[in-house]
């Protein structure tokens, strides 16, 4: 699948109002979400699986994304769940989302990552203070990428 064909799916979106959207392609599977405010859609895209028996679908609210990791010095790592580029701030002019020594809260936005042209929120999904800003703005990144250490609360 080729970025044309995505964004020709977000014009469809947007037209039509969904807020999610799934297509099954050869081995590859394309999830795209929409929050239910509709402002910025999110993507996933991973390689389809070998078919199983499936014996019941799993609740939505059983697929938690998995605690960050907590390194030997008590810091908790919130990496980057994508490949894109990392952004501190919402715009050029705007002051960052947070800095060092600022406390953060499972909904706070620390930052914003662009994929395809597509600018994600990121939340810290923890709570605590923030100790270190790892990734500098503009900067490319990688998935699972360090973007901050919290000292939790």
């Amino acid at each position: 699948m080729d970025l044309k064909e995505i964004k020709q799916i977000l014009r469809l979106m947007d037209t039509h109002g969904l807020t999610e959207f799934t297509l099954e392609k050869d081995d590859e599977k394309l999830v795209l979400r929409r929050d239910l405010a509709g402002t910025v859609p999110q993507q996933i895209v991973q390689p389809m699986m070998a078919a199983a028996p499936v014996m019941a679908p799993a609740p939505v609210e059983a697929a938690a994304a998995p605690a960050p990791p907590v390194e030997e010095n008590n810091f908790i790592t919130i990496e980057s769940p994508m490949v894109g580029t990392f952004y501190s701030a919402a715009s050029p002019d705007s002051e960052p989302y947070i800095q060092v020594g600022q406390s953060v809260g499972p909904d706070t936005t620390v930052c914003i990552i662009e994929a395809m042209k597509i600018m994600n929120e990121i939340k810290a999904e923890v709570s605590g203070t923030i100790e270190q800003v790892c990734a500098q703005n503009g900067q490319a990144i990688e998935f699972g990428q360090a973007l901050f250490k919290v000292r939790p609360v």
